[in-house]
């Protein structure tokens, strides 16, 4: 078995194994490429359907292309799809862009907050409605026991310290050191009492291994991922104010693959244009603890 197979035959028996086990899962989509590639294995393991909600955590300042991208891939793979706002911190205006906060309040604001919102069923939330494209406010939404993340262990230094079903308190606070072990994959899938499971299918994946199975399964991605001839593309995607774009002049994904495995980005971190990780000293710890995704 070839490696990319042998990642994506335990990212399937990761999500059958949540599945089965967690009362009520969502699947968190940012609409990047290894969130993407996960709901693309999802539905390789459910036989073409995606079983939980994909669930977006829309601060209102994403680059249009994402919102597009959203709409129209989760219509496409008639996916339930939520989105959760602080539309309260909207209407204030406590948000970066204005000038009343910092970038890691801001992230906290309309990222964590709203986040821990849709896990726990409160808060601003909304579903789409694909034959109409509106968005309709979810009355009586339901707590989630356990939500599907597309993180990867070499990303970024917090995220290598995660288990694949990590527990979270009812809080949504991470207890980084009192983790459960993972031996001979035996997880710990049940919630802490009050809290919830993140769930971590992609976590042994690298950033190469997801450009070569998004090329090995043609998968679509959203455009930015690639030069459009101004010399530059987006490596990580984000909130437009706090998210910049890299020197590169690959323009579709063997092109991207290339550039990776020549070094040329590597010896760079993939989010290093992300401007809320230089302000939290270089790493989202401070913001993870506290519920962050």
């Amino acid at each position: 078995m070839d490696r990319l197979t042998e990642l994506e035959q335990y990212s399937i028996f990761v999500l059958r194994e949540a599945q089965a086990t967690v009362s009520t899962l969502g699947m968190l989509w940012s609409m990047g490429k290894d969130s993407t590639a996960l709901a693309w294995i999802a539905r390789k393991a459910f036989l073409g359907a995606i079983p939980f909600p994909l669930i977006h955590i829309d601060t209102s300042y994403k680059i249009p292309e994402m919102i597009e991208f959203r709409d129209r891939k989760s219509a496409e793979w008639n996916a339930r799809l939520i989105v959760s706002k602080n539309e309260a911190a909207l209407a204030r205006g406590e948000t970066f862009p204005c000038g009343k906060t910092d970038r890691l309040t801001c992230c906290k604001t309309l990222k964590s907050i709203p986040l821990r919102n849709a896990i726990a069923g409160k808060g601003d939330l909304f579903e789409r409605n694909h034959s109409t494209g509106h968005f309709d406010r979810i009355e009586h939404p339901q707590p989630f026991g356990g939500v599907i993340v597309a993180i990867r262990g070499d990303e970024e230094g917090t995220r290598s310290k995660e288990r694949v079903f990590s527990p979270r308190q009812p809080d949504h606070s991470w207890d980084l050191e009192g983790q459960p072990a993972e031996i001979w994959n035996y997880f710990q899938a049940v919630p802490p009492t009050g809290g919830h499971l993140r769930i971590h299918p992609l976590l042994d994946w690298t950033e190469v291994d997801v450009w070569e199975y998004v090329a090995r399964e043609r998968i679509e991605l959203p455009s930015l991922y690639f030069d459009q001839g101004s010399g530059r593309r987006y490596r990580s995607l984000g909130c437009a104010p706090c998210t910049h774009a890299i020197e590169s002049t690959a323009k579709d994904l063997n092109e991207v693959i290339v550039e990776l495995r020549s070094g040329s980005q590597s010896r760079v971190s993939e989010r290093s244009g992300r401007a809320q990780d230089q302000e939290d000293g270089g790493g989202l710890e401070t913001l993870r603890r506290g519920g962050y995704m």
